[in-house]
């Protein structure tokens, strides 16, 4: 705690940033106060309209609120959650969960055995374009920039929406991103983390950390093609956007490159080892919480599970019941044969005849569930907060997934033993049954589990305190600038020394033209000598 006299001369050093000067509010009775007795403003942008992503979004805003910040949050979900401490007050896009769901509807991702890295490219470009622009021109969001309203902060969810980035500006806040994933080409090259592809897999790509040479080359031939069409295609329309809802007085390269902060949702413990610059911080397991009492039915259910229970759940943006009919019959009939019970997240109730040993649920409280200890195995998706989840509690998994990086997410696992990679359009009812055997009886693969549980758990701080202590460090050093590195302001050319090694090559050459002369010279002069001789 500062004494009195230090708290007055913080506060009158802070008075002298812009930022600082008229957007604090007193609140005396707080856990964290900046210099002594203020609380900050800050607001949260979270458009997706994934329960997911939200639910990871939301826990880290509920805790700025509980340490006595005065939070707003603007995302398609709305809970009413009353602050311990400070405010949380919710901005709601209205419409956004619909119109996911039509979507959904209309694109059942079950229909192909994979979508194509560059194909993904195209369609996650696009959707984060309509998604921001839907943000932007959403009249509840409308309202909120037209209000004159001012924040200290701006969090944005990384997520394809590179306009949103200009909010911190119209805002008058420090820019934070949050990535509920971990590094990668989406945001490293916001903050100049290096991420050559030769040793940095490519999210959509899925391959080991350690590459061969032809997933090296590929690697490296999607990496150009996603930064070339982020130069040339997508950063063009989110400039658009950003001139258009937000300011003309800002480029998008001024907002892209004005990050104070970025929150990573990941761990060693949980993903391949990649590097990180000072201002990136990770809080990967931030969002578990300790375990709820749950429902008496569920409870029975595992409690009455002598033989243990398999969790089966495909996530939230995922449903179970898109799947084709003959991969639930042959899902089905593996279930009927296990000894053990099967607990099944499954959207509605046109699932009959049943065997005994399953029950089904539209909504299950995943992480509650996975800390029952009667639980020995989690088929899951593989989304990143899933397999999260599965590694806190110590729950191997089997891999099945659909999308985006969760293909990624089940190559590690099945890398550092804690699971099976089991893609969709391979299962029958033999593989799925062999493979759940292989799982829970070979001791291996808990074994793993719970050492990769001891390596998520063991922490200098609970990675939610890491994500609270370095906003409000962000906060308090006015954007802590001193955080950045220095190959932010170095152009293409010079970061990869381009201005350095082309000169030096063409200083070889002329040498080595030089060299090749004068031996020719000699060369045709020693035959005169001899004559003369």
């Amino acid at each position: 705690m500062l004494s009195n006299g230090k708290t007055i001369q913080c506060c009158i050093v802070l008075l002298r940033y812009r930022v600082f000067s008229d957007l604090f509010i007193l609140h005396v009775d707080l856990s964290w106060t900046l210099c002594g007795g203020q609380a900050a403003k800050i607001l949260g942008i979270f458009p997706v309209p994934g329960r997911s992503h939200y639910i990871l979004e939301s826990t880290l805003m509920k805790a700025l609120a509980d340490s006595g910040h005065h939070v707003t949050i603007v995302s398609p979900f709305k809970e009413d959650y009353k602050s311990k401490n400070g405010s949380y007050n919710e901005i709601v896009l209205t419409g956004f969960l619909e119109a996911h769901a039509e979507r959904r509807k209309a694109v059942n991702l079950f229909e192909k055995k994979s979508i194509n890295p560059l194909t993904a490219i195209y369609i996650m470009s696009k959707i984060g374009l309509k998604l921001t622009e839907n943000t932007l021109k959403h009249e509840n969001m409308q309202k909120l920039m037209k209000s004159g309203e001012k924040f200290d902060a701006v969090i944005v969810g990384q997520f394809m929406n590179d306009a949103l980035k200009g909010l911190a500006y119209h805002f008058g806040g420090h820019l934070i991103l949050f990535s509920s994933v971990g590094t990668s080409t989406w945001v490293n090259h916001l903050v100049g983390n290096p991420s050559l592809p030769s040793y940095t897999p490519e999210m959509l790509m899925s391959f080991p950390a350690k590459m061969s040479y032809i997933q090296r080359f590929k690697n490296t031939l999607f990496n150009v093609i996603y930064n070339m069409n982020q130069l040339f295609l997508v950063y063009p329309k989110q400039n658009q956007l950003l001139k258009k809802y937000i300011s003309n007085d800002i480029d998008l390269e001024d907002a892209l490159f004005n990050v104070s902060l970025v929150l990573l949702n990941t761990h060693e413990s949980i993903a391949f080892p990649s590097s990180s610059v000072p201002c990136m911080k990770l809080i990967g397991g931030f969002h578990v919480k300790q375990p709820n009492k749950l429902p008496q039915d569920l409870q029975d259910f595992l409690d009455n599970s002598p033989q243990g229970v398999i969790y089966f759940s495909m996530g939230s943006n995922v449903n179970s019941k898109d799947m084709p009919k003959e991969l639930k019959q042959e899902i089905i009939k593996s279930f009927s044969k296990l000894k053990e019970n099967v607990l099944w997240k499954y959207e509605d109730d046109t699932l009959t005849d049943l065997p005994k040993n399953v029950k089904i649920e539209k909504w299950l409280p995943q992480q509650d569930i996975l800390a029952h200890p009667n639980i020995k195995l989690f088929i899951t998706h593989a989304g990143y907060a899933s397999t999260i989840e599965s590694v806190h509690h110590a729950v191997p998994i089997i891999a099945i997934p659909i999308f985006g990086d969760q293909t990624m997410n089940a190559v590690y696992a099945e890398t550092k033993g804690f699971g099976i990679l089991l893609p969709w359009h391979t299962i029958t009812e033999e593989k799925l049954s062999s493979t759940i055997r292989e799982v829970i009886d070979s001791p291996k693969y808990k074994e793993n589990a719970k050492r990769k549980s001891q390596l998520l758990r063991d922490r200098e701080t609970q990675p939610i305190d890491t994500a609270r202590y370095w906003i409000d460090y962000v906060l308090k050093h006015n954007g802590a600038a001193h955080l950045r590195v220095a190959s932010l302001e170095l152009s293409w050319y010079q970061y990869y020394l381009l201005d350095i090694y082309l000169p030096i090559i063409a200083l070889i050459y002329i040498l080595f033209k030089l060299i090749k002369k004068a031996f020719t010279l000699l060369i045709h002069k020693r035959p005169e000598k001899e004559k003369e001789l």
